[in-house]
C-alpha cells in the first residue's frame, strides 16, 4: 500500500478586513464576546466612529477567520487618535499569541498612517506586553473602570478629554 502526500496545512495570514470578511467576523464576535458586547461602552464609542478598514486586520487560515481587530477614528478631546476593539480570537488559537500578533499589525498600520496614539478598553496585564498603559485623562461617553483605559502612543501627546467624533 502506498500512502499519498499529505497536503500542508494552511497558512495563517493576517489581511486587511474586507466586507467579505463581514459574515465570519459577526459570527466570531458572537462566540467570542455574546449578546452583551452590544452593552459595553466600546460599543458607544464605534456607534459615532469612523472605521478604519485600512487599520482593521483579520487572521485567516485557509478560508476561515480565526481572529479579527478593529480599528475606529476618533479624537479624544482634540486629539486625533485611533480606538482599538473588537479584538477577537477563536478559542481553538488562542494561547498562541495571535491576539498580540494582531494587535501588533494594528498598531504598526496605525503608527505608518500618522496616528498619534491608539486608545482601547482593555485588561492592562494582557496589553502591557505590546506597550498599553493606563490612559488616566481620557474619558469614554459611559460607565467603564478607568483602569481599563489603555492607550499606546507613537509620538509625544498628551490624551485628554472624552472619546469623541474627529
Amino acid at each position: 500500500m502506498s500512502l499519498q502526500p499529505c497536503r500542508p496545512p494552511p497558512e495563517l495570514v493576517l489581511v486587511n478586513e474586507t466586507a467579505a470578511h463581514g459574515p465570519a467576523i459577526e459570527a466570531l464576535l458572537d462566540r467570542a464576546f455574546g449578546p452583551g458586547r452590544f452593552a459595553k461602552v466600546s460599543e458607544r464609542v464605534r456607534e459615532f466612529a469612523d472605521f478604519a478598514q485600512d487599520l482593521s486586520f483579520c487572521a485567516v487560515e485557509g478560508d476561515t477567520v480565526v481572529g479579527v481587530v478593529r480599528m475606529w477614528r476618533v479624537a479624544a478631546g482634540d486629539q486625533p487618535i485611533v480606538f482599538l476593539g473588537p479584538l477577537a480570537v477563536e478559542a481553538s488559537e488562542r494561547r498562541a499569541g495571535l491576539g498580540a500578533m494582531l494587535v501588533e499589525r494594528a498598531c504598526e498600520a496605525s503608527h505608518d498612517a500618522g496616528e498619534a496614539a491608539v486608545v482601547l478598553v482593555g485588561d492592562l496585564p494582557y496589553f502591557q506586553r505590546v506597550g498599553f498603559a493606563v490612559a488616566p485623562d481620557v474619558k469614554l461617553p459611559g460607565p467603564v473602570d478607568a483602569r481599563r483605559v489603555l492607550f499606546r502612543a507613537f509620538r509625544d501627546v498628551t490624551l485628554q478629554g472624552m472619546i469623541q467624533p474627529r
